[in-house]
Parts: structure tokens; C-alpha cells; sequence
């Protein structure tokens, strides 16, 4: 990467993760054990988001996953295609990215948007996805009973050829601003985590042929 990358980079965001084919999460060259995702921080707030969902407050998180690194030969070189492919298959097939999700239905469906209704056990969330191809996919989440209004945005950003990187953007607004800082980092973690997990599994489905 040539200086103006770093400095891009440097400017935008905080250091960016590694995913490595076999699910390696890489900070800083040191590995984690690879394989099937271990009992996550994601799926653990899962479990308790009832319980919290009446008390979220406001937070705003992004943060960055690196796709393509040259000077990295642990981690096969996505296309930009392959890339948006994956994150379309994200949004048309969550359960092969969430494994505790009971069911998605989709409607409403076109090139650039969907309507969603997710179940998590008792659970029920309905969403809006939408699509800028190769660009962004942003998932809208409306206020429905206890659940507040919230969303994500996955950008692929590309600050020199072939250089990838996906940007994920949480905006979550509730009705009480005094929630606990401390729930608010554990909700950063789990987010982290989740989408590290989403690219572990869109490089196996790139191996897979899926997104060709």
C-alpha cells in the first residue's frame, strides 16, 4: 500500500481487523483459534436484547474490517464483486450468517431494496434493506414495540485499487439516555464480533464458488 492508503486509513478510522480464510481474527499479527465461531458476544446479547431493549440509549459506532491486505498472504484477495455478493447473500440468507435466527421472511423485493421480518425466538423484528450496488447495503430498522427505531451501514470502501476495506456503521437511538456506558461497550464488542463473523463466512462462500 502506498503512503496516501496509510494515510487514508490513518484519518478514518481506528486500526482495522484482519479476517483470515479460516476465521482467524488478526490484530496486530496475532491470531485467535480458527474454525466454527465460537459461543459469541453477539449471540449473547441475543439472548438477553428483551431484557435491555427498553433502556438502549443513543450510541453511534463504526468501525473497520480489512478485506485485502498484499503484505498479508494469509488472506485471499477478494473482488469487489465478490465482495457485494456477499453482502447481498447477507440480506436475502441471513441464517447462513446468524445461526440463532429462527426464521427471515422477504418481501417486497427488488434490485435496490426488501422488506424483512426476522423471529429470534420470541422476538420479532421487521426491517428495510437497502441495496446501492457495489457500493452499500443499509438495513433500517423502525420502532416497533420495545424495540427503538436503528440502523447499519456496510460500505466497501476502496481507497486504491484493490485495496478493500467494509465499514460498518451503527447508529441506535433509544428512549433513555442514561443506560449504563458499560452495556454500551459490551454492545460494541458484540457488534464486532458479529461482523468479523460476516466476513469469515462471505470469504468461505467465496472459496465455495458462491459468488462468482
Amino acid at each position: 500500500m502506498t503512503g496516501s492508503g496509510k494515510k487514508w486509513i490513518e484519518e478514518r478510522s481506528p486500526p482495522a481487523v484482519n479476517v483470515t480464510m479460516a476465521g482467524a481474527r488478526r490484530r496486530h499479527a496475532t491470531p485467535l483459534p480458527s474454525g466454527k465461531p465460537r459461543f459469541s458476544a453477539a449471540r449473547l446479547e441475543s439472548r438477553y436484547t428483551t431484557r435491555f431493549l427498553s433502556r438502549c440509549s443513543i450510541m453511534k459506532f463504526a468501525h473497520l474490517v480489512e478485506i485485502n491486505d498484499p503484505l498479508n498472504p494469509l488472506i485471499d484477495v477478494l473482488s469487489r464483486e465478490q465482495l457485494w455478493n456477499g453482502l447481498v447473500l447477507r440480506a436475502e440468507s441471513p441464517a447462513e450468517f446468524i445461526p440463532w435466527l429462527d426464521r427471515c421472511v422477504i418481501s417486497n423485493r427488488t434490485d435496490t431494496a426488501m422488506s424483512r421480518v426476522s423471529q429470534y425466538g420470541d422476538v420479532v423484528v421487521q426491517d428495510e434493506v437497502e441495496l446501492i450496488p457495489l457500493s452499500r447495503v443499509i438495513y433500517r430498522v423502525p420502532p416497533q414495540k420495545d424495540i427503538p427505531e436503528s440502523s447499519l451501514t456496510m460500505t466497501i470502501e476502496e481507497p486504491e485499487p484493490g485495496i478493500l476495506y467494509l465499514r460498518f456503521e451503527y447508529d441506535d437511538a433509544g428512549p433513555e439516555a442514561g443506560v449504563d456506558e458499560m452495556y454500551n461497550e459490551f454492545r460494541r464488542s458484540a457488534y464486532e464480533e458479529a461482523d468479523i463473523d460476516t466476513v469469515r463466512v462471505i470469504r468461505q462462500m467465496a472459496e465455495a464458488g458462491r459468488l462468482d
